[in-house]
């Protein structure tokens, strides 16, 4: 019980996604779903209130656009205790290296090796100018708990 109150912790307090606006003022909100699949219902997204080892997260990133004008980036650490599965739209760029570069995960290198889903430390979107100009958004990626 105290390893999966631990987990959970880590998940639901990962570091907040942090937006990097050229000129908008940017808010940003987050939230954390559990994966869950029953014969009848089939999958379902459920918020994250108990988690275990091997359990498939789906955090929403919600962006609201407050003044401004321009495109942004929206930058998410992800939480040690999750390993990378994907973004809904697939336009995200990696960083295996705590942020200091980045791509997509099928062109990053860990030494002589390529780089993994269990190599990602960060995550981001670029918002253009057009999209951001909607005034609001959601971007969301899947994980599995280590």
């Amino acid at each position: 019980m105290l390893r999966a109150a631990a987990i959970l912790g880590s998940c639901l307090a990962f570091a907040a996604p942090i937006a990097a606006p050229a000129s908008p003022a940017v808010a940003l909100d987050s939230a954390v779903f559990v994966e869950k699949t029953s014969p009848r219902a089939g999958r379902m997204l459920e918020p994250a209130a108990r988690l275990a080892r091997g359990d498939r997260v789906v955090y929403v990133v919600s962006w609201y656009r407050m003044g401004g004008q321009g495109g942004f980036t929206v930058t998410n650490p992800l939480p040690r205790s999750v390993y990378y599965q994907g973004s809904a739209n697939g336009d995200e760029e990696v960083s295996i290296d705590g942020g200091k570069t980045w791509g997509k995960l099928g062109a990053l290198r860990v030494g002589s090796r390529m780089a993994t889903p269990e190599d990602v430390t960060h995550v981001r979107w670029r918002v253009a100018p057009a999209t951001a100009a909607q005034g609001q958004g959601r971007i969301a990626y899947s994980a599995i708990v280590r």
